[in-house]
């Protein structure tokens, strides 16, 4: 989440438990991931910082509303479940260039579908992957980078599978 003024520019990443403000168990996540995960009818309100839109569970479906899901962006956004956090905030950086590279790949975010391996990499893409990929493909250090104690982050590896072909198609392509 960014500080919101332009003296202070940060970048701090908040663990969410899977389910966190409800009753879901760890067994159930892919159900969980599938049919609760930001869909679109959960929120109306103008302003609410849509930045790209994808599919839920299959592509297909896609195309109904309630197998939709979004991705969010805009001044002040909150995280309706921060009070559940696990181990965070973790301060991810305070420069303000790598603060504004995030924000500005936001829009780019892939829409891959929810809770699938698209990418044929072993991991299903979700908030974990658009996350990874966020801070991977701006060139942020993943290294040190990793779920609180005990937790895993199931898609990470998603995320930085994507960011490092991209990274390296950049670089062997010119």
């Amino acid at each position: 989440m960014p500080a919101t003024t332009p003296d202070e520019a940060y970048l701090d990443l908040w663990w969410l438990p899977l389910g966190a403000g409800g009753h879901v168990v760890r067994w159930n996540g892919r159900i969980y991931e599938r049919l609760r995960a930001a869909p679109v009818w959960s929120e109306r309100a103008p302003g609410r910082g849509v930045q790209v839109e994808g599919p839920v569970g299959s592509r297909r479906l896609g195309g109904l509303r309630a197998f939709r899901y979004e991705v969010r962006c805009w001044p002040e956004g909150r995280i309706p479940d921060a009070d559940e956090a696990v181990d965070s905030p973790v301060r991810i950086t305070e420069e303000p260039g790598r603060v504004e590279a995030v924000l500005a790949l936001v829009a780019r975010c892939p829409a891959y579908t929810w809770g699938r391996d698209e990418l044929h990499c072993g991991d299903m893409w979700n908030s974990n992957s658009l996350v990874a990929w966020l801070l991977a493909a701006t060139g942020e250090d993943m290294a040190g980078v990793r779920p609180p104690s005990g937790g895993r982050a199931p898609g990470w590896d998603a995320g930085l599978t994507l960011a490092r072909a991209q990274l390296s198609g950049r670089r062997g392509g010119g």
